[in-house]
């Protein structure tokens, strides 16, 4: 099986047939090849995913995601476009989380560390240089299922 550029699916070399590995709770769907890049919490190599359409970079130790910006606000309309929100916003996130500095997998530098100031209460790490956000397990999700702000137009 070969993991072609930009493919959320796996092609057998032999007979050309299509296998999509199932997504996981989240909406990842890993797709197992290695990436040259290693998980910045936990030192494991990442291995090529799939999320919301587009190709990132995953743990399968600590379920932790690099995703490139010019992805990431795609990834989530598409998500959300599959799954319920929440009518409940998730609770606040933990400040101590600011305080936390994690290295760019692709760069090495330190990535900075901001709330996320969309739906979803989390703390993201991002790596302006090479163009990277580092979501931890489960806010990708809380992102995703955080009921979305609803701007008045008469304002």
């Amino acid at each position: 099986m070969r993991l072609d550029a930009d493919k959320e699916y796996l092609i057998c070399n032999f007979c050309g047939q299509i296998h999509f590995p199932d997504s996981d709770p989240d909406g990842v769907r890993v797709l197992g090849e290695p990436a040259a890049e290693s998980c910045p919490v936990c030192a494991v190599s990442l291995v090529h995913a799939a999320a919301g359409g587009r190709r990132i970079r995953f743990c399968q130790h600590c379920r932790g995601m690099l995703i490139a910006i010019p992805d990431f606000v795609a990834c989530i309309d598409e998500l959300r476009a599959r799954r319920a929100t929440s009518s409940v916003p998730g609770p606040p996130p933990d400040p101590r989380d600011l305080e936390r500095i994690i290295k760019c997998p692709q760069c090495h530098l330190p990535m900075g560390v901001h709330p996320y100031l969309g739906p979803g209460n989390i703390i993201m790490d991002t790596c302006e240089n090479c163009e990277l956000h580092w979501l931890d397990h489960n806010e990708l999700d809380r992102i995703v299922r955080a009921p979305d702000r609803h701007y008045s137009q008469d304002a």
